[in-house]
């Protein structure tokens, strides 16, 4: 239960006299009453069954008093430093930009969230004045109102008062239940799609479900013709000023293993930073002579993000003498037996259009923000992608790690510019016309989790504002389609709206919105199931594919309720296409790799430097003048790097509006709802601050 208000005397003594009999009376009948005769009487043997005498009972509620006294100002020295913090991030200049909106109606959201702030505090008010003259209370979760002839004083404000009740029971309360029943309705039946999809893992699993490919297709004992029977394989590698990661990318993929003369790579540079675009060029030269037939492309019209450079790619004249193209953003490091891996599944699969190979992390245990991430991600490849892949042939094209077969690119439209999500929008335009999709868990490409709390919101905005205008786009086209009805419904009702709409809908206003106001209306108030045992479940079961991330049970289930806020509004923006429905921002990343990753690395470079090619594609003399500027560039000094932390308005403004209902859910004494919204506001309030993973330099 939440803490009371009640405060009861705990302790009463008649001190006129000294040395004469005291009497010690208390409230708690479990203590008995002692007589005290003398000054020295407390002092002789008492049996076991009198008690404590007076004197330890006091010096016992001393202590007790002492540890009471140390604990709250230990929370008040608390909540000084964290108000000090907060006043320091308002009042100090860049460090604290507010997080920008670039146009009014993306503003709308933040305008609703203020105004129930501020409701909310009135109401508050509104309240303490009731409870502390009695008026309002629960007794066996029954609202009781008192008449008017029990009230002496104050006789304007409880008229008020009372009218406010019967406004709020007629008026308020219904619209607050139907709209939480709703929400519930929601919760329920995304909750039911969890289950189900971790049911079909656990079936996979026990079966041991497993896309294989019998034999080795490639294998020629012929060795004068030993690649001929490898198709010809394009890579690419889309990259947009990707300072930290370029090299360690250009250098995995270059080293697969794979015929050289099969091989093509494109180096789809959209870099706008002429100095970053030369040291790109020099890694490309660099392997270029080691052999590698590497190729580096810069658009010099630049629309279209990633999609419209890949559309530009695929529009070269060499491209029709290639089957297959494999994909990888610049902070993805291919093992070099990725192609042998994946392309095989091709062979005598003619219906199969793509192959999905699973993402894994360098830098999941770098801080409590990348391990959540890796919660999430590891539930949508484990269980998401390979139940979809197994059971429907279709799933999410993740926009890397992943080999298309050309001919369903074309087939299906090519790269199209209308979203920031062309990974999904392809997919599905794919699906419609027949082609079939693969997942292999096995096949695992190492990349990296933002590290920051900015770089993450903006990844997540594009993650869930995509998929909204998409749907705005590919509707009629799905309605339309040849596939059978059962292929429809579940593009439309399963991997549209209950995935990508509904989940952030119900999370943000469920927890963000409708348990706080029950708090002021408690004529609606959330079942316990609602509030706890079903979230810890659906938690619970999110973790299951990775275990090792079971103490953060907790901080995942707070942290995914605070992210919705982010969800819902890109969602709406994609829904409705507003402005920031098309906005793309690189993720920031910080290039790291592993130390085993990074031996690896330089055994290969070592062993290809034994075994030179004789293949040339610059000249010696250009190679070294590129060389000369890299060198020329790492070697100017840097300026210190200050990082700096963002203050965002809603993500701030929702921790007061739950603390300010956690203190409200204090006069009611409702336990596991004040810690809900307690624990919740915090964790709004450390985002909010910037206080999570890492700041952005």
């Amino acid at each position: 239960m939440a803490p009371s208000l009640g405060i009861s005397k705990w302790w009463a003594k008649d001190s006129s006299r000294k040395g004469t009999p005291v009497v010690v009376t208390m409230e708690n009948p479990n203590y008995s009453v002692l007589e005290i005769d003398g000054p020295d009487a407390a002092f002789r043997p008492v049996d076991k069954d009198r008690g404590k005498n007076a004197k330890q009972y006091t010096w016992v509620l001393l202590l007790k008093a002492h540890r009471a006294v140390g604990c709250v100002a230990w929370v008040g020295n608390l909540m000084w430093a964290l108000l000090g913090s907060v006043k320091k991030r308002l009042m100090f200049g860049e460090g604290v930009a507010m997080e920008s909106e670039k146009s009014g109606k993306s503003k709308f959201l933040f305008r609703l969230i203020l105004t129930f702030l501020f409701m909310a505090l009135a109401f508050l008010a509104f309240e303490v004045v009731a409870h502390l003259n009695g008026w309002h209370y629960f007794q066996n979760n029954t609202l009781h109102i008192p008449r008017a002839s029990e009230i002496t004083g104050w006789f304007q404000f409880h008229t008020v008062y009372v009218f406010w009740l019967e406004f709020r029971a007629d008026y308020i309360a219904p619209l607050v239940v139907s709209l939480s029943n709703f929400c519930v309705a929601l919760f329920l039946i995304q909750s039911a799609d969890r289950m189900i999809l971790c049911l079909g893992c656990f079936w996979i699993k026990y079966k041991k479900f497993k896309p294989t490919v019998e034999g080795e297709p490639f294998k020629n004992n012929d060795l004068e013709g030993a690649g001929v029977h490898y198709p010809m394989v394009l890579v690419q590698i889309p990259m947009c000023n990707e300072k930290e990661v370029y090299e360690q990318s250009i250098s995995a993929v270059c080293q697969l293993d794979w015929p050289r003369e099969r091989l093509l790579i494109q180096v789809l540079d959209d870099s706008d930073d002429e100095s970053i675009q030369w040291l790109i060029k020099a890694e490309v030269t660099k392997w270029s002579q080691k052999g590698v037939n590497i190729i580096y492309r810069h658009r010099l019209v630049r629309t279209g993000y990633k999609a419209g450079n890949l559309k530009s790619a695929m529009n070269c004249d060499y491209v029709k003498d290639y089957e297959f193209v494999a994909i990888f953003d610049a902070d993805f490091q291919p093992n070099p037996d990725f192609l042998k891996l994946t392309v095989p599944h091709f062979k005598d699969n003619p219906e199969l259009g793509l192959v999905q190979a699973r993402w894994t992390f360098v830098n999941k245990d770098e801080n409590l923000l990348t391990r959540l991430q890796n919660i999430n991600l590891c539930f949508h490849f484990e269980v998401e992608q390979q139940v979809n892949g197994v059971f429907l042939n279709f799933f999410g094209f993740n926009g890397t790690a992943g080999v298309w077969r050309i001919k369903a690119l074309e087939e299906s439209g090519g790269w199209l510019e209308r979203t920031t999500v062309e990974d999904m929008d392809i997919a599905v335009r794919a699906h419609l016309n027949g082609w079939k999709f693969i997942f292999v868990n096995d096949v695992k490409v190492l990349c990296e989790l933002p590290e920051s709390y900015e770089a993450y919101k903006k990844q997540q905005h594009r993650w869930h504002s995509g998929p909204m205008h998409l749907f705005r786009l590919c509707l009629p086209a799905i309605l339309t389609s040849k596939i059978t009805f059962f292929k429809k419904a579940n593009l439309i009702l399963l991997f549209f709206l209950l995935r990508k709409l509904i989940l952030p809908f119900y999370s943000f206003t469920l927890f963000c919105i409708i348990l706080p106001l029950t708090m002021f209306v408690p004529e609606a108030e959330l079942p316990l199931w609602v509030i706890c045992y079903v979230p810890v479940f659906m938690s619970f079961l999110n973790i299951l594919p990775s275990p090792g991330s079971f103490p953060f049970i907790v901080p995942y289930l707070l942290f995914e309720n605070t992210m919705s806020v982010t969800k819902f509004n890109a969602m709406i923006s994609g829904l409705f296409k507003l402005g920031s429905s098309y906005e793309w921002v690189v993720t920031k990343k910080a290039g790291r790799s592993s130390e085993s990753d990074l031996l690896a690395v330089e055994e290969r470079e070592a062993k290809a430097m034994n075994h030179p090619q004789l293949l040339r594609g610059t000249s010696d003399s250009g190679l070294s003048e590129l060389n000369k500027l890299k060198e020329h560039q790492e070697a100017a000094p840097k300026p210190p790097v200050k990082k700096t932390n963002k203050i965002f308005k809603k993500e701030l403004t929702l921790a007061f509006l739950l603390l300010t209902a956690a203190f409200r859910s204090l006069l009611s004494a409702q336990g596991v709802h004040f810690y809900f919204l307690l624990f919740q506001g915090v964790t709004f309030l450390l985002v909010g601050l910037d206080l999570i993973g890492e700041q952005m330099s």
